[in-house]
This record gives structure tokens, sequence and C-alpha cells, in this order.
């Protein structure tokens, strides 16, 4: 016991000691154990919430056979993202994650512009995620409630619904934050052992089943009247079908964020990204492949009265009771699945205000409880926001997870490009998780794959194109690059230095809250920003009495 203790107690300090000599204090409280890391990733993940909610889209563009061989062509390529990434949180284990990432792996030069690019695009993706995860927990409540009952589901009721679950995540995540990893060990016994309960039980009871020809290689197109596959081709339909399985396959990234709060996290946190992806590419594939075995009359799961495939597919063999109670284990599943979004979001918020790219107001843990309280409710604010345009568009939630896809794997691919670019820095400082010779062709391939979804997800997926079946991704995502390259240009480039090396301002009595405090210290002399900007080394950038280094 006592040997356990003193290894225990060694590792803690090597995590503190670490977090140091990339200029923080540790502040958040490090309990989460490798199991726990990953149960974060694994449940953000969640197969189950991704496949369900998008599952209707997927009929509807390109199928079965798209489905399914979907999964495995973008479960293979999304693994060359998560190994390049695992090399990344292994070297610099932060809750800042990929912006962190992309301002240490670069020059002093184009540091703080390429950490401001990809902190945007993770901050937005990161709202975005919880939008679509916690947006279609409450579709499928408005849906269910519909079954055996006079309720009528509308936009408005959705709308409070999903304000309702919102409200419910923030609070677990401000005042629950003891209970989260026990909340962690749930989730993780859900969406293992309860998902594939639910998926034996689903194709063990079937009546019927699909042949094997049906699932793997039926092609529907149901985009339109006539369809994508007849105004273009058969390609652009099955192209644009993979959003399901990207979509699902995302927010990994937890892993990094959960670093700070994870015992040897240079270890922990690359095992959670990995195991994260392959686990959940696994049980996903099983639990697809479940579902479409069991459709009993394809027509009409497409054109479900409940508008809901997968609550159709369950009625029919099930019955209605039977389908609530099954229904019933998926929404507590996909809450869990929001209530670690949201967790994962305020972690990386946190340290994005730390850093001074959002207001110094946002950079509080809470004595108390320990967790970065107001930027809970800050991800959990722009989230609901992010939501509202569904009131006026059918195709709103396609369009946040689209956003929500494109925005995460932006800014996974940004640090992955300039550990290619620039990897003789890289080198330097990677971690015990080394691809050694592999690292560029593996971080080439993860760079070209997220290339080609960026645009596919900006394609119309529904014809004709009119206001109601526009795709917005593109205009969303036109929105957010305008601003962050506006602000940088005009505003952000004359005081954001990147992150920001708190041990080291502290030491030199300098006050990080004031914008351009850092500047001015090293006009002084009293500073080397170089050194703090690239989280090189322990107090590096730090000039004593003299303008020696200490």
């Amino acid at each position: 016991m006592a040997a356990r203790e003193r290894k225990a107690s060694i590792v803690e300090a090597d995590d503190e000691n670490r977090l140091a000599e990339l200029g923080y204090k540790q502040e958040l409280n490090r309990n989460w154990s490798v199991l726990h890391n990953f149960g974060v990733s694994f449940s953000i993940i969640s197969v189950v919430t991704g496949i369900t909610t998008l599952f209707s889209y997927g009929l509807n563009t390109g199928g079965p056979g798209v489905m399914t061989s979907g999964w495995l062509v973008v479960s293979f390529f999304t693994l060359f993202v998560g190994m390049s990434m695992a090399e990344i949180v292994s070297a610099i284990p932060t809750s800042g994650g990929p912006y962190f990432w992309a301002a240490m792996l670069a020059p002093k030069r184009y540091a703080p512009f390429l950490s401001w690019v990809t902190g945007w695009f993770n901050f937005v993706g990161q709202f975005a995620v919880t939008t679509g995860i916690t947006f279609g927990c409450a579709g499928l409540i408005s849906t269910l409630a519909t079954v055996k009952s006079s309720y009528t589901a509308t936009a408005g009721k959705t709308i409070g619904i999903y304000a309702a679950l919102l409200f419910s995540h923030g609070m677990v995540n401000t005042f629950g934050v003891h209970i989260l990893r026990y909340l962690n060990n749930t989730s993780i016994v859900l969406h293992s052992l309860g998902v594939f309960s639910l998926a034996v039980a689903v194709v063990a009871a079937a009546p019927t089943h699909r042949s094997a020809k049906e699932v793997f290689a039926h092609f529907y197109d149901g985009t339109g009247d006539p369809g994508w596959s007849v105004r273009a081709s058969p390609a652009y339909v099955a192209i644009c079908g993979v959003l399901l399985s990207q979509y699902t396959i995302t927010g990994f990234d937890a892993s990094a964020h959960l670093s700070e709060e994870t015992k040897n996290a240079s270890k922990s946190a690359p095992i959670g990204v990995l195991t994260s992806i392959s686990v959940s590419a696994v049980f996903g594939f099983f639990y697809l492949l479940c579902l479409l075995f069991s459709i009993q009359d394809f027509d009409k799961t497409v054109n479900s009265p409940f508008e809901q495939p997968v609550l159709q597919i369950l009625v029919d063999v099930f019955g209605d009771n039977g389908a609530i109670v099954l229904m019933t284990l998926i929404i507590i599943c996909v809450w869990h699945c929001g209530l670690f979004s949201l967790t994962s979001n305020s972690r990386m918020m946190f340290a994005f205000s730390r850093d001074h790219a959002l207001p110094r107001w946002f950079d509080h843990v809470d004595a108390r409880f320990k967790s970065p309280v107001r930027t809970i409710w800050l991800a959990a604010t722009l989230a609901f926001i992010l939501a509202l345009p569904s009131l006026g568009s059918s195709v709103a939630f396609s369009a946040a997870t689209s956003i929500a896809t494109i925005g995460l794997y932006i800014s996974y691919t940004i640090p992955i490009l300039i550990s290619i670019i620039w990897h003789k820095e890289f080198i330097k400082v990677k971690g015990p998780f080394d691809l050694k010779r592999f690292s560029i062709p593996v971080g080439a391939v993860a760079c070209l794959w997220v290339s080609f979804i960026t645009i596919v997800f900006c394609l119309p997926t529904a014809n004709p194109v009119t206001s109601q079946s526009l795709n917005y991704t593109p205009v969303a995502v036109g929105i957010v690059f305008f601003l962050v390259m506006s602000t940088w240009l005009l505003w952000a480039r004359k005081w954001f230095t990147g992150p920001v090396r708190q041990i080291e301002a502290e030491a030199a009595g300098i006050d990080i809250s004031e914008p351009g405090a850092l500047e001015e210290a090293e006009k002084k002399g009293e500073l080397d920003l170089e050194g703090m900007q690239g989280g090189r080394t322990l107090l590096e950038g730090v000039k004593g009495i003299g303008g020696e280094k200490i």
C-alpha cells in the first residue's frame, strides 16, 4: 500500500511538473484515471447518439449500403487523425488542446496567428457538437412523447425541452463535479453493455431480417424528387452520406481537454484518444448492423409517421411499450453524451480565456467545486443560441452537425499540419507515444482526409435547394472564418501572443489579466516572450534582478 501511494505521489508530481514546464499552475482537480479519460471521449463520441439521431439522414442519403461502407471508411481514416492527435497530446498534455499545440509547435512568427485560428474553430466546433447532441436528445424525447399519446411535437416544444436538458447539464457540471467520475463510469456501462444488449435484443427479437445484400449493397436516394443521384450521380449521394459516420466519431479531443485533470496525462490522454475511436468504431458498426438487419418494412421505416426510423424499428419489433422502454435507454445514453460534451467545452473555453482569447472574466475556477463554472454556462448559452434557427428551418440540425464536424476537424488538423511542416521541432518535444518514422505519413493522410470531408459537408444534400433545404454549413463556416480573420487583422494581432506562461508572468510580478501587459513587460526587459510563447523550459522566459534569467 505504501509503495503504491509513493508511486501515485511520484506520478502526481510528474504531472504537475510537466504542466509547470508548459507554463501553468495545477488549478483543476487531477483525479481522473486513464479509464475516466477514455470514458469522457467514448461518451462524447457516443455511437448510439450519432447513429440514432442521424439514422434518418443516413437512410435517405445513400441508404444501408452507404451507411455500412461509409462507417468502415470513416473509421479507418479517423484513426489516422486520432494517431496524430495522440502523438501530439502525449507531448503537450494541457486543457487547451489543439490551439495550444498549434502555438507550441509553430515558429514564434506564426504561433499567435495559428493558435488564434485553431482555437476559434475548436471553440465553435465544441459548442456546435453540444448543440447537435443535446438538441438531438430533445428531438428524441419530443418524438417519443407522441407514442401512445395525443402529444404533437413542434419546433417550439422541442426548443423548450432542449433548454431544460442544457440546464440539467449545466447544473450537474456546476454543483456535481465530484460525481462526474461516477456518472462517467455509468456512461461507460450504458454505452457499452447497455447498447450491446439493446442491439442484440433488437436483432434477436426481429420477426424477419434483411438480407446481407440489402444491408451492404442497397442504395437509396431520398434527397428529393428527383434526388441528387439523378441530378448529379449516385457517388455524390454516397459521399454526402458519410456525414452520419463522421459526425458520430467526433469529439475525441475531450481526452486532451481533460488532460489537466488526468493522472499520468502524457500516457493516459493518448490512450484515451485512440481507445475511444477504436472501441466506438467497433460498437458503432455492430449497433448499425443490428438496426439495419432488423428493418421490417423499408419504405415504412424511411417514411415513418414518427419521423424517427430507429423508433419505428423498435415499435415494429417490440410494440409500443417495448419501444418506449428501449428508446428511454437510448435517451439516457444521449443525455450522458451531452453532459460530458459540456464538460469538455468548459475546459477548452477556460483554457482559451486563461490565454486571453476570451474575456478574462471567464478565467475562473470555483474554489469550492474546483470547476470552471463560468465557462460551463457560457458553453450552455452558446449551444442554446445555435439551435434557435431550428424554429424556422427544418435543416438547422443537420447544419449544426456539419458545423460541429468541420469546426472540430479543422482545429484537429492545423496542429497536425504544423507538426509535419516543422517536424524537426516537434521531434524535440515528443512524449511517450511516438509514431517515429510513421509520424509524417500518418499526419499527411489525416490532413488529406479532413480536407476532403470539409468540402463534402458544405455540399447541398436536398433537392430542390430552397431557403428551407439549403445547406447553411458553408455560410456558417464562412462567417466563422471571416470573423476569425477580420478580428485578427483589425484587433487581436496587436495583443494576442498565444498561450501565456502563467507561472513566469506571476513570478515576474506581471498582471496577466491586463491585455498588452506581456508586451509592455518585454519592452522593459522584464520578460522574454519567445520563451514564454513556446512553452519550452520552465522559467525560461523570466528575467530577474540585473537582467539575469532565473
